[in-house]
């Protein structure tokens, strides 16, 4: 039998893309190397499933900074509004949480994913489980359907490559799609790991001091080696064992690696703002203020009021204070020294975990050749790529999942009028 689309994928991208081409005429096929369809989307989202952002796009845009802007035309196709209406149509209700982040009321990955996979049963979509692609075939110059690693070869008009990169390769996630791009012509960008923990080789990490250490409401800045900040994210920050988690050290990690890569290895830069809301000179002039207030307390002690605990150590010992002096024995230079500390306590980063540890994969398809306005390659007809495959990476917080379903969308709909 000859399908009109072959979807090879089935997780976000590859399910939306086989909901836009069914539903668009084409008979399709979607073929997945798993057991099940939707993995990765069933653990989105802390296992809640954080369907899209609710931002305005240009906003959206701007939390993608892997060549976001390539988006622009699938957006408008299909972009967050449009996410919305769909699974509300088919009986999920949303909601909206911080920063624009829209989950579903009843907390649960599963619900989508069964909705959207029932979407794409409904509407005739044939899905073959267990059934890995060997390579895409190829006619005359024109993607003409796959070869399964069985042997068997199912012809289409048009093969849509939607297997996603290579983080959390246990989702069926483990970089397939490069091979077969490549054998196409196409070019691969280099693949590196982005949202992703830090890794550090400081005496404070590798002590463990820090080890467990949550911080809310602080700022992460990475250094460029003369003294440029290169990114600021505030939010929330995790001490680890081997370095720094938690969601700014995530947003950071994509401009760590490329600044590693840029300088051939060695240490980043970080600094670690625990009071964004103040300047030094008011963090200076409040804490001092504080001490002369319980002037026969230990300035350890005093420093509780305002400072977590765990982290008045490290910082006395960098500004080279005695923690157990007090206010009238407080040098000005020393005191001077916390204050800025507290505005910048640094930390020098070595690299990152695996690009399989992390959330999103960096790098992919280059994006010069694939037309972003329906997701086919320039260099083959029939043959179109969404999702984590190409070159395009954001934030965790809704942003990853709407450039996927948006792709993914676009190509199923161009690949079904491409027919006509």
């Amino acid at each position: 039998m000859k399908y009109d689309v072959i979807v090879i994928g089935g997780g976000s991208a590859g399910l939306m893309a086989g909901v836009a081409a069914s539903g668009h005429g084409a008979k399709v096929l979607l073929v997945d190397k798993g057991d099940k369809p939707g993995r990765k989307l069933g653990i989105s989202g802390g296992g809640r499933c954080n369907v899209t952002n609710n931002k305005e796009t240009d906003e959206l845009i701007r939390h993608i900074p892997g060549n976001g802007r390539f988006l622009y035309s699938s957006l408008a196709t299909f972009g967050n509004r449009e996410i919305v209406r769909f699974f509300e149509q088919l009986g999920i209700q949303l909601k909206e949480e911080d920063n624009g982040r829209m989950f579903p009321v009843s907390d649960k990955a599963k619900t989508v994913v069964d909705a959207l996979v029932n979407q794409v049963r409904k509407q005739g979509v044939d899905i073959r489980l267990n059934s890995p692609v060997a390579r895409i075939a190829f006619h005359d110059g024109t993607a003409a359907g796959v070869e399964l690693r069985s042997g068997e070869t199912v012809a289409s008009s048009a093969v849509i490559v939607a297997s996603g990169g290579k983080s959390v390769p246990h989702t069926g996630s483990t970089g397939d799609g490069y091979s077969w791009a490549m054998e196409a012509g196409h070019t691969i960008t280099p693949l590196f790991p982005t949202e992703v923990p830090l890794t550090s080789d400081e005496p404070l990490i590798r002590s463990r001091e820090l080890q467990g250490l949550s911080l809310r409401g602080v700022a992460l800045t990475v250094w460029d080696p003369k003294g440029k900040a290169i990114v600021r994210h505030a939010g929330d920050l995790l001490f680890t064992h081997f370095g720094l988690s938690g969601p700014i050290a995530l947003r950071c990690s994509q401009f760590v690696v490329k600044q590693l890569a840029r300088a051939g290895g060695g240490t980043v830069q970080l600094t670690i703002d625990l009071q964004p809301d103040r300047s030094a000179d008011e963090v200076f002039r409040e804490t001092l203020a504080l001490a002369e207030a319980e002037s026969r307390k230990a300035i350890k002690n005093v420093l509780k009021s305002c400072l977590n605990e765990r982290l008045i150590a490290p910082l006395l010992r960098l500004a080279e204070l005695d923690e157990l002096l007090t206010y009238d024995h407080i040098p000005k230079t020393g005191w001077l020294a916390l204050s800025r500390l507290i505005k910048a306590f640094p930390l020098a980063v070595s690299g990152t975990l695996s690009i399989e540890e992390a959330f999103v994969t960096g790098g992919g398809v280059h994006l010069k050749e694939i037309d972003p306005r329906t997701m086919q390659s320039k260099l083959v007809s029939g043959l179109y790529f969404c999702g984590e495959v190409l070159d395009i990476h954001g934030y965790t917080g809704g942003y990853n999942i709407t450039a996927a379903f948006s792709t993914g969308y676009t190509a199923g709909l161009s690949a079904a009028l491409a027919l006509r």
